[in-house]
């Protein structure tokens, strides 16, 4: 089992930045292929960015693509969203989620594990 904590949401104002980190415990973390997600206010939860096992296959969502970077440090158990170009549609819970697998995944229902949410307000 792995446990997942998210940590460095915030308010921001557009055109700003922050970085989402992603602290892992439990299982070996290089073995987990993660993602991120996230979920605004009267909206389903949707696909934000996904990276495979050995990190060299990132993916975006096309509403992030070219502003945000999704990255891993096995050291450290860790997985980072780095948010640039920040816009007041970013504005959401952002989850972090992992899944026993080589590949990256766009889907939800594909990971086995989920964090708690870090909550993303962007300021117009």
């Amino acid at each position: 089992q792995v446990q997942l904590v998210e940590s460095g949401g915030g308010l921001v104002q557009a055109g700003g930045s922050l970085r989402l980190s992603c602290a892992a415990r439990g299982r070996t973390f290089s073995e987990y292929a993660l993602g991120w997600f996230r979920q605004a206010p009267g909206k389903e939860r949707e696909f934000v960015a996904t990276i495979s096992r050995s990190g060299r296959l990132p993916y975006y969502s096309n509403s992030v693509k070219g502003r945000f970077t999704i990255s891993r440090d096995n050291a450290k158990n860790t997985v980072y969203l780095q948010m640039n170009s920040l816009k007041p549609e970013d504005t959401a819970v952002y989850y972090c989620a992992a899944r026993w697998a080589a590949t990256s995944s766009y889907y939800s229902s594909d990971y086995n594990y989920w964090g708690q949410g870090t909550q993303v307000t962007v300021s117009s």
